[in-house]
């Protein structure tokens, strides 16, 4: 019996992929230039959504190595790169929002969210349903 994408408990589809699948995909720009890599994503446990990707860049060899909070919707994946797409300078992104306030993870923070949203040009993913929306 040939085995089945359902049979081999799949990981990708041709519009579905798992998590740990992303993590550790490169993101480079359009030229191919790699500027970093998927650690992590973030869902949104009440919508589902996928909210962010967290995107090491810099360093070498995993040290001195910055974190980015890259809003999902600014990521779209290139097949002909085999990574996620994005066009942003490393000056553009030293500018972007820090990841962190006060030492902790600050995508709990509303204000946060709007403000890395602003930085990227994205519309939140909270109100990507309903533009009317006011958020949470």
């Amino acid at each position: 019996m040939p085995m089945t994408p359902q049979s081999r408990g799949a990981r990708e589809t041709h519009s579905l992929i798992a998590s740990d699948k992303v993590e550790g995909t490169s993101v480079r720009r359009s030229d191919g230039e790699k500027i970093g890599t998927i650690e992590r994503v973030m869902i949104d446990k009440h919508s589902g959504k996928v909210a962010y990707a967290v995107m090491s860049f810099g360093g070498f060899m995993g040290l001195g190595e910055e974190y980015y909070t890259l809003p999902w919707s600014v990521l779209k994946y290139n097949v002909a790169l085999d990574a996620y797409e994005l066009n942003l300078t490393d000056d553009q992104l030293r500018a972007a929002p820090p990841r962190t306030a006060q030492g902790g993870d600050a995508s709990y923070d509303r204000e946060w969210e709007e403000h890395v949203h602003r930085y990227y040009n994205a519309t939140p993913y909270w109100d990507e349903d309903d533009p009317m929306s006011p958020g949470r």
